[in-house]
């Protein structure tokens, strides 16, 4: 079973204050309380924020005139006059995502729930920073006239990269090193500013994943995971009393540099063993397309001779890591999603279970191995939801940003 999130804390968290000078803070605990737990009467929220009858009926307006909240049909049969349960509305604010990738530039636009309304994606075999740029500029064009007037509800733009773009140039080869190494000089946030007048905030990209699943998926119920994004790269975020842990450096949760070594795998690092990339070169040394490793038929007979292996590689390095992690955490999951074919998650997820349970948990907990519920549109959903939550909800903690 699903570990729950304990009712206490929960409702801790909910609590609003009486005091003056909290206002905005009280719109953002109401919104909050209605996030998690679904529209409900101002009776209901005003026992479960604590906050007073009176100011719970005046935030209630004063959200409904901004067009926040809205009504939903009265509930009658109980005692005393029917209720009218309040519901975020979906159109009351929309957010922009992007999410800049060693593969692939992707820009989305979220509702006020978090559910992706637009999506526009280009490929490149590498990010050269004056051309990832440009087609930023295309796709907040493209989102633009996409939402017509409601582009006017758009409160922010969330930004998502690895934290080193020019690092990792030597395992990409030529020329893609010489172009990687560029981006040493750009300073991502401030280009990016440029191109729009709307607030910007950052989340590295496995950060911006592992947010995604926090609040979209299995973070609903589960407090403590670590998170596995395998693409390119594989990467990791990780999640501890429901809240998201970077660590002073940003480096908590970075599963990819974790070391494996073993006598046969000498001063490797899991991203080594267990990212897209060892497939793709293997595709490519046999004269096939790499962006296969994207595509469900990859799973196909025809190109078995280089994906078991690698399904063996990666499985059970991950899985290394995995016991490695949760001896030190004490984990209730791992949570595993990606960017490569779901077909091909779904085996290297078969793959990575079996040899989970090859590792030896004595004396610890063995943490349940979950497919994330987000998908590859991880990294771009979790940007796009920093701007709500930055304006919208108090519990900014979870969302530690790190600078470009």
């Amino acid at each position: 079973m699903t570990p729950k999130k304990s009712p206490p804390k929960d409702l801790r968290e909910m609590r609003g204050s009486n005091h003056v000078g909290m206002r905005q803070f009280n719109e953002r605990t109401v919104l909050r309380a209605i996030r998690h737990h679904g529209a409900m009467p101002k009776a209901d929220l005003a026992r479960l924020t604590q906050l007073t009858s009176q100011t719970v009926a005046t935030i209630v307006n004063r959200l409904s005139d901004d067009g926040l909240l809205v009504k939903q049909a009265r509930i009658r049969g109980k005692i005393g006059q029917p209720s009218v349960p309040l519901a975020l509305n979906p159109e009351g604010a929309f957010s922009v995502g992007i999410q800049i990738g060693r593969r692939s530039l992707e820009v989305v636009v979220t509702d006020f729930l978090g559910h992706m309304r637009h999506q526009w994606q280009h490929l490149y075999p590498y990010p050269a920073p004056h051309d990832v740029l440009a087609k930023i500029q295309e796709g907040l064009q493209r989102m633009q006239h996409s939402m017509g007037k409601q582009w006017s509800r758009v409160v922010g733009i969330g930004l998502s990269a690895p934290l080193a773009l020019h690092l990792w140039g030597d395992v990409m080869g030529e020329p893609a090193k010489q172009v990687l190494a560029q981006w040493e000089q750009v300073d991502l946030l401030t280009q990016v500013q440029q191109l729009t007048d709307l607030p910007i905030e950052f989340a590295k990209d496995t950060t911006a994943a592992c947010v995604a699943e926090l609040v979209q998926g299995h973070g609903r119920d589960i407090e403590n995971f670590l998170y596995v994004f395998v693409g390119t790269f594989v990467g990791g975020g990780l999640v501890l009393d429901g809240h998201i842990i970077n660590g002073r450096r940003g480096n908590a949760g970075a599963i990819g540099s974790m070391p494996m070594s073993t006598q046969s795998q000498h001063g490797l690092q899991l991203l080594e063993l267990a990212s897209g990339w060892q497939l793709e070169q293997a595709l490519i040394q046999a004269g096939h397309d790499p962006l296969l490793v994207q595509q469900d038929a990859i799973v196909q007979d025809a190109y078995a001779q280089w994906v078991q292996p690698w399904l063996q590689q990666a499985s059970h390095a991950l899985a290394a890591s995995m016991a490695a992690a949760s001896a030190l955490l004490d984990l209730d999951a791992v949570v595993v999603d990606g960017s490569l074919s779901p077909l091909l998650m779904q085996a290297l997820m078969a793959h990575a279970e079996q040899a989970l349970n090859a590792q030896r948990f004595d004396g610890l907990h063995q943490p349940l191995l979950l497919k994330g519920q987000v998908g590859g549109h991880a990294r771009a959903l979790g940007a796009s939801l920093l701007p709500l939550h930055a304006q919208f909800f108090p519990d900014m903690d979870i969302f530690l940003k790190q600078s470009g």
